[in-house]
């Protein structure tokens, strides 16, 4: 999985900067990508939106999406990482949303993990079922929401 210092280096060689919104992760990626000296150059910031209702308040997340797609879904990672994203000028939002446990939630089971990013070409998202404890699926939630962020900057010749 992709280190922070290698996803710092790939916003900074394309000019690029994120910000995340975080849910099950509770800010770990925001912290993770911080964690590396010259990060304040491309890292904006971060909402950590735990409930449905700070998704929808501090993300702009529609709570008829929430109510139809349910917090644990692709669709929520994506308005998700669109509303960091317009919130804070970012280049790039980055969304975690999932079950970290120890009980399912919303009909997903532990261990289910939404990340998404938005840019301005639109968004994209990938699930994960990350096997292990609370702390394995956060962790994993955490690589999973940096691999994304790293394609996404490989993909995007818009960023240019």
């Amino acid at each position: 999985m992709p280190l922070p210092d290698e996803v710092v280096a790939a916003l900074l060689a394309r000019g690029a900067t994120v910000a995340t919104a975080e849910s099950l992760t509770g800010g770990a990626v925001c912290s993770a990508l911080v964690s590396v000296p010259g990060a304040s150059a491309v890292v904006r910031g971060g909402i950590v939106a735990y409930t449905a209702d700070m998704k929808a308040r501090l993300l702009g997340v529609d709570p008829a999406l929430i109510a139809a797609a349910g917090v644990v879904s692709g669709e929520v990672a994506e308005a998700m990482a669109r509303g960091v994203r317009e919130a804070t000028g970012a280049t790039l939002g980055v969304a975690t949303t999932g079950v970290a446990g120890p009980e399912p939630h919303g009909g997903a089971p532990v261990g289910r993990v939404h990340v998404a990013v938005s840019r301005s070409a639109g968004e994209t998202s990938s699930r994960h079922d990350i096997t292990g404890g609370r702390e394995a699926v956060r962790a994993g939630a955490v690589d999973a929401a940096l691999a994304l962020v790293l394609e996404s900057l490989a993909g995007d010749v818009t960023l240019m």
